[in-house]
């Protein structure tokens, strides 16, 4: 995936490219479940990578426009989070190869980076309440 153009969603398969604005947005996955959760912030339950079952979180709050990429599932206990975990690094590995940097991250998870044209792509665990995962896609 070229991600210097934006993230190609695999189903609904569509590119989502860098810098949409909000309405842009709401036209673009016209039909899709796409919910506005606050100014600048939007959810899509989909599946962003061939497999993986997830919501993700658009943000657009770098000048009202799309510069980041967020990607959870929606967790009924931390039991299910290693899980979780595993199948994020599975699917972004095997979509966008192993990570540029891995380091010791909290929680028993480690922290993964990728630096590919286009985009920073980061994957960690750390606490706030608790054990909280993030996986995320930043357009640079």
């Amino acid at each position: 995936m070229n991600l210097v153009r934006g993230f190609q969603l695999y189903a609904p398969d569509k590119l989502i490219p860098w810098r949409l604005r909000d309405l842009e947005l709401e036209d673009l996955l016209d039909g899709h479940p796409l919910k506005k959760i606050k100014k600048e912030y939007y959810t899509l339950s989909c599946e962003p990578l061939t497999g993986l079952q997830c919501v993700v979180g658009f943000h657009l709050y770098k000048y009202g426009v799309l510069s980041e990429l967020e990607f959870f599932m929606n967790l009924k206990s931390l039991d299910e989070l290693p899980k979780s975990y595993e199948a994020f690094q599975t699917h972004f590995e095997a979509e966008f190869g192993s990570p540029t940097k891995t380091e010791k991250g909290n929680e028993g998870f480690p922290s993964h980076e990728w630096l590919v044209p286009g985009a920073r792509i980061t994957h960690f665990v750390f606490d706030r309440f608790g054990p909280e995962e993030h996986m995320r896609v930043e357009k640079i």
